[in-house]
């Protein structure tokens, strides 16, 4: 009986652990960019069983607030994940910025329209921009409009995204003529040939300054900002045209 015993508890050494689940709560305009970076630290950590869901930093931040168990939030706007720190509900010292977005003007690749003046162009029918309720990209596209004197003429062709992804899909889809999406989305390899984009100047909207917080503190969260962070995580993210801080 001892021996079983024994050989009952060495067995139980040896096994192997089950892989840590981490689940991510990511702005979409991550999407591609993010696809990248989970892939290699998926390469570089098997042991973390990775997932990732994208949607708009706003109801993100709703979420985290009710409870919803996400262990890492990144966000294109800093200020949700630093008020969640505020709160107590994410970790305290965990608060980092991974970049800076840019946004810009996307018409589909059969479009008779130049991105430079689609915007003013009289016969489009439909502009798409994120949501600015809750989506931070969305925020920075009416400021444009704003800022180029074009918001009281085009309020009435706004059509509004749940976030920058959803954004693009209506341009996409012929259900926008127009869009102001996220550069990152524009330039991803799965997007770059359906279209054509024209930056819009820094200038002409608020800093999109995107960052991220632990919410639920784990080896394998701060193993994921870490890399993220890292020269390997950097690079995809300046690959997909995001501002470096301090690079």
């Amino acid at each position: 009986m001892r021996a079983f015993i024994l050989l009952t508890l060495l067995c139980s050494a040896c096994a192997p652990s089950a892989p840590q689940k981490l689940t991510i709560a990511a702005a979409a305009d991550l999407n591609f960019a993010l696809e990248e970076v989970s892939r290699e630290f998926r390469k570089a950590h098997p042991r973390v069983d990775l997932q990732v869901a994208y949607g708009s930093s706003g109801n993100f931040y709703q979420q985290i607030r009710n409870g919803a168990p996400f262990d890492v939030f990144l966000s294109a706007d800093i200020d949700y994940p630093s008020r969640l720190v505020q709160e107590g509900r994410a970790v305290a010292d965990s608060l980092f910025v991974y970049g800076v977005g840019r946004i810009v003007v996307w018409v589909p690749s059969n479009s008779p329209l130049d991105p430079q003046t689609a915007l003013r162009a009289p016969g489009v029918a439909h502009i798409a921009i994120a949501n600015p309720q809750h989506a931070p990209y969305g925020r920075a596209a009416e400021a444009a409009l704003r800022s180029m004197g074009l918001y009281e003429s085009v309020k009435p062709k706004l059509v509004l995204g749940e976030n920058i992804a959803q954004t693009l899909q209506f341009v996409q889809s012929g259900a926008a003529d127009v869009g102001i999406v996220a550069l990152s989305l524009a330039i991803a390899p799965a997007v770059r040939s359906q279209g054509r984009y024209q930056e819009i100047p820094l200038d002409a909207y608020p800093k999109i300054e995107q960052g991220g917080a632990i919410v639920k503190d784990s080896a394998g969260a701060r193993e994921f900002r870490s890399y993220l962070l890292a020269p390997a995580g950097r690079a995809i993210l300046k690959q997909y045209g995001f501002y470096l801080p301090g690079a």
